[in-house]
């Protein structure tokens, strides 16, 4: 996906905008405002709101493919399960603002186009996860008791519960040292006995 910088620059104000204001407040007239700029010059950008998530959702989807694809595939299944949530965990350290469109329930919940673009996020993620998870049930180093599906779905659960603890905290706790914590949890929980 191609998007100029002026299109990124206004999809990371958005994302300020949806942390500090909701759904509710991500306005056009709002961001113009944030941004500095016209409500006509947005316009130039996107077409309307919508089309604003919907470029944001995919952007972060593509920057996740990207970055979770050139993680070092020799590593042991624990070591590249390690390594999938730090990656995460190091991009949204980084930009905290985008955590409130990935990890939102009900972000424009009635636009289909939104929840193709919201599903298209996890699925991004469960391409990374799954291929991990099921190496090591092969492999005896994670429970084969449960199903894969089921243990993908735990573990994102399970950081999608810390990333929205460290949004409510409004960003103040550290979120690697955190992280870390939640990850080493999870393998102790799914690791073979």
């Amino acid at each position: 996906m191609e998007i100029t910088p002026r299109q990124l620059e206004i999809i990371e104000a958005a994302g300020r905008t949806l942390t500090t204001s909701g759904v509710s407040g991500l306005t056009i007239k709002n961001l113009a405002k944030e941004m500095h700029f016209s409500e006509s010059a947005i316009y130039r950008h996107f077409a309307s709101k919508e089309d604003i998530v919907v470029t944001m959702l995919n952007y972060l989807s593509d920057d996740a493919d990207k970055r979770l694809s050139n993680l070092p595939s020799s590593r042991s299944p624990e070591e590249k399960f390690m390594d999938i949530f730090r990656e995460q965990i190091r991009f949204f350290r980084l930009n905290p603002h985008f955590v409130v469109a990935v990890f939102s329930d009900g972000l424009m919940e009635d636009n289909k186009r939104v929840n193709e673009a919201i599903l298209k996020v996890l699925n991004v993620k469960m391409k990374h996860l799954m291929p991990v998870i099921m190496e090591g049930q092969q492999k005896g180093v994670f429970t084969n008791t449960i199903t894969t599906d089921e243990l993908i779905h735990i573990v994102m659960g399970a950081f999608k519960l810390q990333m929205f603890k460290w949004r409510m905290a409004n960003f103040q706790f550290d979120i690697v040292r955190n992280g870390e914590n939640m990850l080493q949890s999870m393998l102790t929980l799914i690791k073979a006995d």
